[in-house]
């Protein structure tokens, strides 16, 4: 049965100023990275009017230009021009990084006599359903498929009076049998050159990013679109809103479908398990879904700072399961290492990968770089469940 007859999720473009602060705070990560796989990150970012301020911990033998960086950054998103109000080229960036504690580093670092223990306490999700191809929940990857074609359109001079903020909002209409029927509402809010009519605006995004993205199976009469339905939408960016890493934890996972730990991704290096934790929590679930042992898979899995081993791995299935989840469970602690060490091995986790994750989510995207949507292990699980 289902949970909701709808349910709806949002996703931001990687203009929004939330999205703009986790790309930045993953390609100083990603350039750390690529120079020294051991390094120790967190990183935080604030973008408002003219202004970027990046702060936090780093351990590293490596060095980065954190302007350019920045300043690239902001640029290659499509914040290039100065009647935007933020720009690549004249926006200000204070550096406040500081070195991670050593105290930290004692728990964490693997020595002779010590196992990689995990960088905090916490507890991650991972989750999978068998309703679209990459076994995402509807409502989130299809809002992430709007505002991901609305940057294209933008990018490739399509919709030229594009500009880089943009939000979108999927309502899915489930059946009994928790089966998407239909698309029951659809939000997209852009910004716009000033030139643009409303009505040009709302006819062009509805032709060229919401008909060409969303099944057309699922659209029908009653479908309700909004569009901009404020109105006038020219200021927008770190200009309209301070933006914050972190704040998108939610678009960045299962848009609302799952449970969520809490811990934000965007700055953090592999040993972080707020991060790497709920990207093997992905792996794990996915795998179960497609090795046809569930329709729907949420793990929770929980560690302490400095210890190896989780301190709790646990399932649900939602009575989906084809087997017991307390069986499932066996089979997950057999066929995956989810300890720190085991998971970034598992996971090749040490690599500057970070940056792509930072807009349009981090979960059912099957770029090479994306590990953890490998379905590799789902033939042994399906064997040594008997099915």
């Amino acid at each position: 049965m289902a949970d909701y007859s709808l349910f709806t999720s949002e996703s931001v473009s990687e203009g929004h100023p939330d999205k703009v602060a986790d790309q930045i705070s993953d390609a100083i990560l990603d350039a750390i990275l690529k120079d020294d796989p051991d390094a120790r990150v967190a990183v935080e970012t604030m973008v408002k009017t003219g202004m970027v301020i990046v702060a936090g911990e780093v351990r590293t033998e490596t060095y980065v230009d954190i302007e350019e960086l920045v300043r690239n950054v902001v640029t290659d998103i499509g914040y290039n021009n100065g009647d935007l109000g933020f720009d690549g080229e004249s926006v200000a960036v204070l550096n406040a990084i500081g070195k991670q504690s050593p105290d930290i580093a004692v728990g964490v670092d693997e020595t002779e006599e010590h196992e990689m223990g995990a960088g905090d306490q916490g507890l991650m999700f991972g989750y999978a359903t068998n309703e679209t191809p990459v076994l995402m929940p509807a409502p989130i990857y299809y809002s992430h498929m709007l505002v991901k074609r609305q940057a294209e359109l933008r990018k490739n001079g399509t919709l030229p009076w594009l500009r880089p903020d943009a939000k979108s909002q999927v309502t899915m209409r489930y059946d009994s049998e928790g089966q998407v029927q239909s698309v029951d509402a659809v939000v997209l809010s852009t910004q716009h050159d000033p030139e643009i009519s409303q009505e040009q605006l709302q006819k062009d995004i509805l032709e060229h990013v919401i008909k060409p993205v969303l099944p057309e199976q699922w659209l029908h009469d009653d479908t309700q679109y909004h569009i901009n339905p404020t109105g006038i939408f020219v200021i927008g960016g770190p200009v309209g809103d301070c933006g914050l890493t972190g704040r998108k934890i939610i678009v960045d996972t299962y848009g609302g479908m799952a449970r969520h730990g809490g811990g934000a991704f965007s700055g953090k290096d592999p040993s972080k398990v707020d991060r790497s934790a709920a990207y093997a929590g992905r792996y794990v679930a996915k795998n179960v879904v497609a090795a046809g042992l569930a329709d729907k898979c949420e793990i929770q899995v929980s560690y302490a700072i400095g210890v190896a081993e989780p301190t709790s791995i646990s399932i649900n299935t939602f009575e989906t399961g084809k087997i017991a989840d307390e069986k499932i469970v066996e089979l997950v602690r057999e066929h995956f290492d989810l300890r720190p060490k085991g998971l970034i091995s598992m996971l090749d986790l040490k690599r500057p990968i970070y940056q792509k994750t930072a807009a349009y989510g981090h979960f059912g995207r099957e770029d090479e770089e994306f590990t953890w949507e490998r379905t590799d292990k789902a033939d042994a699980l399906r064997a040594a469940a008997g099915l």
